[in-house]
């Protein structure tokens, strides 16, 4: 039950991330640096954090969930991993270390929320887990990423 609810609650943040970021973004023009500069570390800490604090604190019954192997060390390195992303896209924030770093943490996670995405869906038809975290995950992360290209797209106009 509190593996749902904490689905829920990830999908439910980067909803408000990206709610709040376009309000950020259009409230005087446009401004994707100021949409990215709220996203970013919203998304990430929803998604990575979250995620990396269930797989240190409840790892067994979401490796159950997934229909994964339970008690992996894999899956502790996962967890650690997850929450470093968070971490430094929290200390990128609050360092204010500009709309670079911001991308670079954003890309990193991304490069890892991808390829999760392939091994969720891969397990799903290859294994036929069809857990809902193994259906779900292709999906969401293309949204995901569908929603993020004009706001980074923008930004490295303005860049450049």
């Amino acid at each position: 039950m509190l593996l749902n609810l904490l689905d829920g609650l990830r999908i439910a943040l980067v909803c408000a991330a990206f709610f709040f970021g376009y309000q950020v973004g259009y409230a005087h023009g446009y401004n994707p640096i100021a949409q990215l500069h709220l996203m970013v570390p919203l998304i990430i800490v929803a998604i990575a954090g979250l995620s990396g604090l269930e797989g240190i604190f409840f790892g067994k019954e979401s490796a159950k969930n997934k229909g994964f192997e339970v008690g992996s060390n894999y899956q502790k390195q996962s967890a650690i991993a997850l929450l470093s992303y968070a971490v430094i896209a929290v200390i990128v924030y609050f360092s204010q270390w500009g709309i670079k770093a911001e991308l670079t943490i954003l890309f990193t996670f991304m490069f890892f929320f991808f390829f999760s995405a392939i091994n969720h869906g891969i397990d799903a038809v290859k294994h036929k887990n069809y857990k809902w975290q193994n259906i779900n995950r292709p999906f969401l992360t293309l949204i995901l990423i569908a929603g993020m290209i004009h706001p980074v797209v923008s930004a490295l106009n303005i860049l450049n």
